[in-house]
């Protein structure tokens, strides 16, 4: 039985929980690259630290990708795929986004090891003004699971962490998050999301 208030604040991850990503397979079919390559490359652990901390923008890091892609791939289509995989934006989970809709929380949160391209992508699905505050870890230098970021992201809420609920698609983001006090959830499906925001008290019981 749930003790605790409800959280004033609920912060949230992007990618990987609200924002799905179609796989990569046909397109790197379609332009000549081994499957699995452009994530390979594009997500290498170095690269994308630098890109999600804001030490390279998203521009750069997609140029340093498709050069990478060249050197390693040199008879494939790599400006095409580049293109075509530069030109997505994702699919957002529109129940996951219904079910915060109906949550009794005064403040969300988007927390998000993001690249500078965060912010058009999400005008571009419409949710510019849906989020009290964006923190965004290329805008301050400092990524998850820093307790910096954690930080950051408590003060954009103006909570403290025993106020704060958090999902995330990641283990090692929730397990600090956890630490830190905040009241932490690992997401995996909607039914996991929902069951944990019913135990926050943040939507009611059925």
């Amino acid at each position: 039985m749930r003790t605790l208030p409800a959280p004033a604040a609920l912060l949230i991850d992007f990618d990987g929980v609200l924002r799905r990503w179609p796989a990569d397979d046909a397109l790197e079919r379609r332009h000549g690259l081994p499957a699995g390559s452009l994530r390979e490359i594009a997500f290498d652990p170095p690269l994308v630290a630098a890109l999600v901390e804001g030490r390279i923008d998203d521009a750069a890091w997609r140029t340093q990708t498709a050069q990478r892609l060249r050197d390693r791939h040199p008879a494939a289509d790599v400006a095409g795929a580049l293109a075509q995989w530069s030109a997505g934006i994702g699919e957002i989970d529109r129940d996951l986004l219904a079910l915060l809709d109906a949550s009794a929380t005064a403040r969300r949160v988007l927390v998000s090891n993001g690249s500078t391209r965060l912010r058009g992508d999400l005008a571009a699905h419409g949710l510019d003004a849906y989020f009290h505050a964006v923190v965004n870890s290329s805008e301050i230098g400092v990524a998850k699971p820093a307790a910096a970021f954690f930080a950051a992201a408590l003060s954009a809420a103006g909570v403290d962490a025993a106020q704060a609920a958090f999902i995330d698609d990641s283990a090692g983001h929730v397990a600090a998050a956890a630490a830190l006090g905040l009241r932490a959830h690992r997401y995996v499906d909607l039914a996991g999301a929902r069951a944990f925001l019913r135990d926050c008290g943040l939507i009611p019981s059925d």
